[in-house]
């Protein structure tokens, strides 16, 4: 007769790159449920907004997480510009948008290589943040950061890259491709990662859709939501299709992310060859008086930063909806019925940033 048993897993674990904390509940090496703890990590960034002028909280934004830093400045700043009626021009729209694909590549190349330590794929795992680090020091020569970019501000961008640097990296692009191509036919068809992920962690359509799944989590399992569909900052014009993989487990979201790497080359070599001459930033007056939710897609999919200004410098709510927080109960559910030697590559395979989601 087996007997249940629960034991911890996290929030220190020597495969998590995240402080996540689950509590699991075991029938001899099968889990039968998952109780999340939230709250390990917390930080108060929300509270900091009525102590800094709604300019300067940019800065604060972009620390939320330091892997999508830029992409959490931008949806701030979109914010604010809605609710103050700020035209941005178009070649900052352009610049957020390839700033924004090299986070995403920056993201999914430190993804893949911390998948790849998670099935025990050392070499694997250092020819990722190899790559990673030709995307970091793109980064580093156009925003001065790379990590931290504090180049988007409200009414446009800080910094301009000049017409030569965008050549070369146009033509950069090509030979990190290739190199990326052999990555991702490793995570696509060998036979070990196949074997670690293939049906392991699945998470049907209609489940992933009424349980809110994000990002490659959710289009893993066939839900194609992307909020680079809606069109902000340069997305509306440039040609994009969403990467859908339709099995639901680790393979497919894994198989998601390799694809992502490709469709946002396409998207940086569009923006590159399109981007208009002109201003870079408008200066803005004034001080919000509204609110807005802004949307954005973050490499883990739809991030939600709320905020609310009352006519004066500081705004007066903040609320941010990061995509790890919307994941975790899909990820409970996909862990229903799995073996305990799963549960590192099923937690993995969403992706979770826990000081993101916390705060």
């Amino acid at each position: 007769m087996s007997r249940k048993i629960v034991i911890p897993f996290g929030p220190q674990h020597p495969v998590l790159p995240e402080p996540i904390h689950l509590d699991l509940v075991l029938e001899d090496e099968t889990v039968v449920e998952a109780v999340p703890s939230i709250g390990y990590v917390h930080r108060g960034l929300e509270t900091l907004i009525t102590k800094r002028e709604y300019p300067e909280y940019v800065y604060i934004a972009e620390r939320t997480c330091g892997i999508c830093s830029f992409i959490h400045g931008m949806t701030y700043c979109q914010g604010i510009e809605q609710i103050m009626g700020v035209e941005v021009p178009d070649r900052a729209h352009y610049l957020r948008t390839i700033w924004s694909e090299y986070s995403r590549l920056h993201s999914h190349l430190l993804w893949l290589g911390l998948f790849a330590d998670g099935m025990g794929f050392e070499n694997l795992f250092m020819n990722c943040w190899r790559q990673r680090e030709t995307v970091l020091d793109v980064l580093e020569e156009t925003t001065g950061g790379r990590v931290i970019q504090g180049s988007c501000k409200v009414g446009g961008v800080r910094k301009d890259i000049p017409a030569a640097t965008l050549e070369r990296m146009l033509s950069d692009l090509d030979p990190f491709e290739i190199k990326l191509k052999e990555l991702a036919d490793i995570f696509l068809h060998d036979d070990s990662v196949i074997h670690r992920t293939k049906g392991v962690g699945i998470l049907p359509p209609d489940e992933a859709y009424a349980l809110g799944a994000v990002g490659p989590t959710g289009r893993g399992s066939g839900v194609a939501i992307d909020m680079r569909m809606t069109g902000y900052a340069a997305y509306g014009k440039l040609n994009f299709t969403p990467v859908v993989e339709n099995d639901g487990d680790c393979y497919s979201r894994c198989a998601v992310r390799v694809k992502e790497l490709f469709t946002s080359i396409d998207l940086i070599r569009q923006a590159i060859r399109q981007i208009p001459e002109g201003e870079t930033e408008v200066k803005v007056k004034g001080n919000p008086d509204g609110e807005y939710f802004s949307r954005s897609e973050q490499p883990r999919g739809e991030l939600v930063h709320y905020v609310k200004g009352n006519g004066t410098k500081h705004i007066v709510r903040s609320r941010i909806r990061t995509p790890t927080l919307t994941n975790i109960p899909p990820l409970v559910k996909m862990m229903q019925g799995c073996e305990l030697a799963d549960v590192p590559v099923i937690v993995l395979s969403i992706d979770p940033c826990i000081g993101c989601m916390e705060r």
